[in-house]
């Protein structure tokens, strides 16, 4: 898991129907730059953004994971993320021409396949790891599910899931101690599995469109006689025998592996853990959970080391420059001393910028505000915040050079933390609202991933007099 980032080497795309929407989809993986994640376009919906593959986008657990952006969705994305993940892929596109990936086999094999077809590249960017120290559990006593992540040297997996009715399911176990060694062989080609009760009843309700024998291990759980299996034929479209086989499985399918269903658990585990936005090392002991419980934990996980996921980002944010000084006074109009952004770390036009300020003993306003224990005035943390967001604001309409920005309103504004000589101030800076040439802008100021200061700004773009 140590060492650097990775992507793919060149694009490479996959093609078959969604499980539950039927719909024909394409999902072409391409390479992304180091530290942007993983992120789903949908290149059938015009002007979609991407959609980062990250616990902040989820919206609904219920038949898989589906993620969200600004009304557009991507569902059943959890065997893509698993592939991706037990891989080890930092950094990736994924262009779906549907709202939900192709189900393939009901594996994750098929996209583990194409990834390594398409080669993985290493880059150079460090790959950082969330170490877990501090147990972090959740429990749904209800459904009689527990998840527990505790401290380990490396990544790994422990999962259990019983249905003790069934005695062709059982009792399963299975630990995972290495992705390198056993993702590819030993967890992907496991098949989602399901319970023919279950599947009736989402096709009945006009699910499941696009699921068959041919992408899921169905078990029977209910007596097939001949009514029945007349019914069942017609509903799922089958001709020819309808059978369960020797280990309870309809029409004789063969398991990839004794304990096939439990490699799958492990599969939608890896997937939906990766929705941290970074891996973790930590051991991971999961029992009879699914993708809500999986989710949950996540949340849970960011609850507890949210402080340092987010300075992680910090850290990977200041490796990504892009504009520095210069860069700055080619676009904005301000020059010391009221240039109050030293360097550009990121910027996405018409969506968010993260900008930095060295924050010395050398400005100017510390000899007169509070001199004998220096400390920034807040209204030129809300001007550098403004700066940032007028440099987001420059980049997103053309011309830019032509134009400049008013502040018209500052909401919402609150001072948390003294900043004070030494401190470094990471600015972000999110595009809330753009409507003709007025813009609403939500400003947040960290130092060291402490949150400092943050404010709602409104502003105007104007054109500049010759």
């Amino acid at each position: 898991m140590a060492g650097f980032q990775r992507t793919i080497q060149s694009d490479i795309s996959i093609s078959g129907i969604g499980l539950h929407t039927g719909l024909a989809c394409t999902a072409t993986f391409k390479p992304a730059k180091v530290n942007s994640g993983i992120r789903f376009l949908r290149t059938d919906l015009e002007g979609a953004k991407p959609i980062p593959a990250v616990i902040d986008h989820v919206v609904d657990i219920s038949r898989g994971t589906t993620l969200a952006l600004n009304g557009n969705e991507v569902q059943t994305v959890e065997h893509i993320l698993a592939a991706v993940s037990g891989l080890g892929i930092d950094n990736l596109i994924i262009d779906l021409t549907a709202k939900e990936p192709p189900i393939m086999d009901g594996s994750a094999k098929p996209f583990v396949d194409v990834l390594l077809e398409a080669g993985l590249k290493e880059q150079n960017a460090k790959k950082e790891v969330l170490v877990i120290d501090q147990p972090v559990s959740y429990s749904d006593p209800a459904n009689h599910i527990d998840m527990h992540v505790l401290p380990s040297d490396s990544f790994r997996i422990t999962f259990m899931m019983d249905y003790p009715h069934l005695s062709h399911l059982g009792t399963q176990f299975m630990s995972v101690y290495s992705m390198e060694e056993d993702f590819v062989e030993r967890i992907a080609p496991a098949r989602t599995f399901c319970l023919l009760s279950e599947v009736v009843q989402l096709k009945e309700q006009g699910l499941a469109k696009g699921g068959s024998i041919d992408n899921a291990v169905v078990f029977v759980d209910q007596p097939l006689d001949a009514e029945e299996t007349a019914r069942l034929k017609k509903l799922f479209n089958i001709d020819g025998e309808l059978m369960a086989g020797e280990d309870g499985i309809l029409k004789g399918q063969q398991l990839r592996f004794k304990n096939e269903a439990v490699r799958h658990k492990i599969t939608d585990l890896i997937g939906d853990l990766s929705l941290l936005g970074i891996p973790i090392k930590g051991h991971v002991v999961a029992t009879r959970s699914g993708h809500a419980s999986n989710v949950a934990l996540v949340r849970r996980l960011k609850q507890v080391y949210g402080k340092r996921i987010k300075q992680k980002q910090v850290q990977r944010a200041r490796s990504k420059v892009k504009f520095d000084t210069r860069a700055i006074l080619s676009l904005l109009p301000h020059r010391y001393p009221l240039l109050l952004i030293d360097r550009v770390l990121d910027v996405e036009p018409a969506k968010f910028v993260r900008a930095l300020k060295n924050v010395t003993i050398n400005e100017e306003f510390f000899q007169g505000h509070f001199p004998d224990q220096p400390v920034m005035p807040g209204v030129l943390i809300l001007e550098s915040m403004a700066q940032a967001g007028g440099f987001l604001l420059l980049n997103t309409v053309p011309n830019p050079e032509t134009k400049l920005v008013y502040f018209s309103a500052v909401n919402k504004a609150r001072f948390r933390q003294a900043v004070t000589p030494g401190d470094q101030i990471i600015l972000e800076v999110e595009l809330l609202q753009l409507r003709l040439s007025t813009c609403k802008l939500g400003c947040k100021a960290f130092v060291d991933g402490e949150l400092v200061a943050e404010a709602e700004l409104m502003a105007t773009i104007v054109d500049r007099e010759d």
